[in-house]
């Protein structure tokens, strides 16, 4: 840069009267601009100081842009909110999350309701909706797609151009601050999708700042991203890492969002991610591990766990690099958990199969077990799945409605009963038919429908189930918490297992995948007695068949499958019986 303007509304956007001054030879200018007052427009007038060439930029810092199309920053006031959440922020440091229920509700705040006109609610219409729903449906967090400000509603947030600054879509700073202290007034964290592994090439916002690579790599094999259009940030730069640490800390700390899921983590970790031979350069090593975002993310890490407590970091990381879970100061990437891209891809490539193909697929759903330990993980059910013709997780389920409904029942027991924590896109707690759109709000129209409202209802009984009973969380990322009792049944598709509480209660799953009941179904189990059938999605109350054991069950005591013990169930077809000893 060898001039740098404010413009805006205050001064004609004319880039002769408030110049700004460099601060010597550190690349900081600054201004002192009396005029410019809340609501002010404004841009920067940069002038390139080797081609001449003056370019209109917005500011990276800003806390507010207009409304889309347009992309002005604004002078954003300071805020007016008066907090209310003191006590769910004094709990939250003192929370001990991996042994509590975390059970995510990821949610894109412009199509989960909108007005009948087609507009979307704004923050505080959300509140008034969304929260009570969440709360009623038995989760625990919101996790919002990436609502920093972007220029284009079909990259759902993730093409980010404000860094610092909630999208205007919604309304206010001061309204998504209301937002957050309801949710967290009403038991619920916050999320926040958020973005540092690439940036869009709009030539008002990052892009060629001065005329050159400043955020940036100036060499193409380093800087940009050819599947997305995007570049990829220099992690390597002092002043990006400041920028993006920065980002993080203000939503945190201005916004009181209860952690951050990293987008695209994979593509920051790898030089080659997505790039043919000679496409990428290498590392000061030769290797292909990108150094300076691997340290940017141990940063990020070490300052939101070390600032602030009880907050939490989630890695959308689909490889196999190794302590992505694992504290930075032992080598690890320090994320408090990551997404199992493995289980939720060998889980619906089994739901996807015909029900009497599944007998020769079993270990899809069993192999999990070989690694579910080796990270704190998260089952995600996201809005990767549901979108680019993938189909809604209701229309993956083979067979006519009736199965589709009993089998979108069955996966979400499969994930609910399943070590991990868990993430459920929205729509799929109702089974939302058609395949999710940005556009349109949606299909809440299906629960006029019997099934579609027993898919509501069995989620929220799962989800409550799932937060009361130690069983189902306390250990839900140490093997103690989980032992097989049968995975070998693949001739009927049966799967039996325990979830086990840190002080030994336990709860029996049992699990048909097939459309045919298995009666007189004989299990070993650890203890004789009385066992209460507290879940079975096969109930009337959800729109299955009803076909169960009358409440309870009797153990009786001698030797089968290694245990003391064994019962006899009915196990309904497509579904799932949950039993806890009386």
């Amino acid at each position: 840069a060898g001039r740098v303007s404010v413009i805006g509304d205050f001064n004609g956007w004319h880039g002769e009267v408030h110049a700004l001054h460099p601060l010597g030879e550190s690349g900081v200018w600054e201004a002192t601009v009396p005029e410019a007052v809340p609501g002010s427009l404004y841009r920067f007038e940069i002038t390139n100081r080797h081609t001449g060439d003056k370019l209109i930029k917005g500011d990276p810092y800003a806390r507010g842009f207009e409304h889309r199309p347009g992309s002005a920053a604004y002078v954003v006031p300071p805020s007016a909110h008066a907090w209310g959440d003191a006590d769910w922020l004094q709990r939250r440091a003192a929370w001990d999350w991996q042994q509590a229920p975390v059970n995510i509700y990821e949610v894109h705040a412009g199509s989960w309701m909108r007005h009948p006109d087609g507009t979307p609610y704004l923050w505080r219409e959300l509140a008034e909706r969304l929260i009570p729903y969440a709360v009623q449906q038995g989760y625990t967090h919101l996790e919002l797609l990436p609502i920093t400000e972007h220029p284009l509603d079909e990259s759902w947030g993730y093409q980010t151009t404000g860094y610092f600054a909630p999208s205007s879509r919604y309304g206010s700073p001061d309204d998504l601050r209301a937002f957050i202290d309801a949710c967290h007034q009403a038991g619920l964290g916050v999320l926040l999708d958020w973005v540092p592994g690439h940036f869009p090439q709009d030539d008002w916002a990052l892009a060629r700042f001065d005329g050159t690579a400043l955020y940036e790599h100036e060499d193409p094999r380093l800087g940009l991203h050819a599947d997305w259009g995007t570049h990829i940030f220099n992690y390597g730069r002092h002043e990006v890492r400041s920028f993006l640490l920065s980002s993080a800390h203000w939503w945190l700390a201005e916004f009181h969002f209860d952690g951050l899921r990293v987008d695209a983590v994979a593509s920051m970790l790898y030089l080659d991610y997505s790039r043919r031979p000679g496409e990428w350069l290498p590392n000061r090593f030769g290797g292909r591990e990108n150094l300076e975002a691997i340290d940017f993310l141990r940063d990020l890490n070490t300052l939101v766990h070390g600032e602030f407590p009880g907050a939490l970091t989630l890695a959308e990381e689909s490889t196999a690099w190794p302590q992505v879970s694992r504290p930075a100061y032992t080598g690890g990437l320090g994320f408090s958990m990551k997404w199992s891209m493995g289980w939720m891809n060998d889980s619906l490539r089994y739901f996807r199969r015909d029900p009497v193909h599944r007998r020769w697929h079993h270990d899809e759903l069993t192999f999990g077990q070989m690694y579910a330990y080796s990270e704190n993980f998260v089952l995600p059910l996201s809005h990767d799945e549901v979108v680019h013709g993938k189909g809604s997780l209701f229309g993956k389920m083979p067979g006519d409605d009736w199965r589709r409904r009993a089998q979108l029942r069955l996966l979400l027991a499969w994930q609910a009963c399943t070590p991990g924590k868990k993430l459920m896109f929205m729509g799929g707690e109702f089974g939302q038919v058609r395949e999710w759109s940005e556009a349109r709000e949606l299909d809440w129209f299906l629960l006029a429908d019997a099934g579609h409202a027993g898919i509501q209802r069995f989620a929220a009984d799962l989800n409550h189930l799932y937060r009361d009973l130690p069983s189902l969380h306390e250990q839900d990322f140490e093997p103690a918490g989980f032992e097989w009792i049968d995975c070998h049944d693949s001739e009927h598709s049966v799967l039996a297992w325990l979830r086990v509480a840190r002080d030994g209660r336990f709860v029996v799953v049992l699990a048909n995948f097939t459309p045919a009941p298995c009666r007189d179904y004989r299990i070993g189990v650890p203890r004789a007695g009385i066992y209460q059938e507290i879940l079975n999605s096969d109930s009337a109350h959800y729109g299955g068949s009803n076909l169960g054991n009358g409440g309870r069950l009797e153990a009786v005591e001698g030797a089968w499958m290694n245990r003391p013990a064994s019962l006899v169930a009915n196990l309904p077809p497509l579904a799932v019986v949950i039993l806890q000893p009386v």
